[in-house]
């Protein structure tokens, strides 16, 4: 089978189907971190939370990694998509905002893990600077142009307060950023070529609060609860 280059596979694979394949990805890190060499469409979709048929559809923009009676070999299936997503590579990344959110961001140790390496935390506050979070030291925001250059950093993350979040946005683009992880509230005007995705935790459970309110009074069983 002649394989595609991350280029030509990133032109005909659905959106929705990109967004899976993490999950995927996840799925199967922890079922080789099991010992679990071979798996079925069934059992891998069970471990990502989807229906065998949605899986075995996305995969099918991936290639045939399947054996048919065998399944899929974990440790094949986990590289082939992670070389579709492009983290078999390491990803340089740089943080902005050192709040409470920009701490725990550098400290979450998935980053290096999953392809991606924190090189710089920046800070516009200048009583942050003496600070070093996850063996990394906060720098000036204005150092921002000069780390890209320096580390070829393509990925940035804003973690900083809503109102600054576009001036953030405008220098990372300007730098030569083109893809942008936002977890401010806040929407991003960028040119077209930048990619920005929005983490925003207060809409998600907004989300939550109106599927809670309409499942009634139920106890956790599913089963009405007596009245007292």
């Amino acid at each position: 089978m002649t394989e595609r280059t991350p280029t030509e596979a990133a032109r005909d694979i659905p959106e929705a189907t990109v967004a899976r394949l993490p999950v995927y990805l996840r799925a199967l890190t922890s079922l080789a971190e099991a010992g679990t060499a071979t798996c079925s469409s069934e059992e891998l979709a069970t471990a990502a939370g989807v229906n065998s048929a949605k899986l075995r559809k996305d995969l099918s923009h991936l290639g045939s990694y399947g054996t048919r009676g065998v399944g899929y070999d974990v440790e094949y299936l986990r590289y082939q998509i992670a070389r579709e997503i492009g983290v078999t590579q390491d990803w340089p990344v740089v943080i902005v905002g050192i709040g409470n959110l920009g701490h725990a961001l550098a400290n979450f140790s998935g980053f290096r893990s999953r392809g991606f390496r924190v090189v710089a935390l920046l800070d516009a506050d200048p009583s942050r600077h003496a600070e070093q979070v996850a063996g990394v030291d906060v720098r000036p925001f204005s150092d921002l142009a000069a780390i890209v250059a320096e580390h070829g950093v393509a990925i940035g993350v804003i973690s900083t307060p809503a109102h600054a979040a576009q001036d953030v946005a405008d220098a990372m683009v300007s730098a030569g950023i083109r893809s942008i992880l936002n977890f401010a509230p806040a929407v991003l005007s960028v040119p077209q070529g930048v990619d920005v995705r929005k983490v925003d935790l207060s809409i998600e459970l907004q989300i939550l609060a109106y599927h809670e309110q309409r499942k009634g009074p139920a106890g956790l069983d599913g089963r009405l609860e007596a009245p007292a």
